[in-house]
């Protein structure tokens, strides 16, 4: 399911036109970003949790060259599904 098939799932859900549908989608979406750019996590209790996880520098190699290479330290998101949905997905 790509982003457009999710708005039209929400508006024929909740009854709404398509633009309230993907104008509150964006809203969650841009919610979500926001807190784990601040550093927090969000809960959706029984659906799960995003969080921010960061990946420590190291160093690795050029596999063509065998060269070591220095890599950055990073910062990825994270989801973690709550009981309800792993349920739900293992019936």
């Amino acid at each position: 399911m790509n982003k457009q098939e999710l708005v039209d799932h929400v508006a024929n859900e909740t009854g709404s036109s398509k633009a309230a549908a993907a104008a509150a989608l964006d809203a969650v979406l841009d919610g979500i970003s926001q807190a784990l750019k601040k550093g927090d996590e969000v809960r959706l209790v029984g659906f799960g949790t995003f969080a921010v996880k960061e990946r420590a520098a190291g160093t690795g190699r050029n596999p063509a060259t065998g060269a070591e290479i220095k890599i950055a330290a990073s910062k990825s998101a994270r989801f973690k599904p709550g009981a309800t949905l792993k349920a739900e997905l293992n019936k």
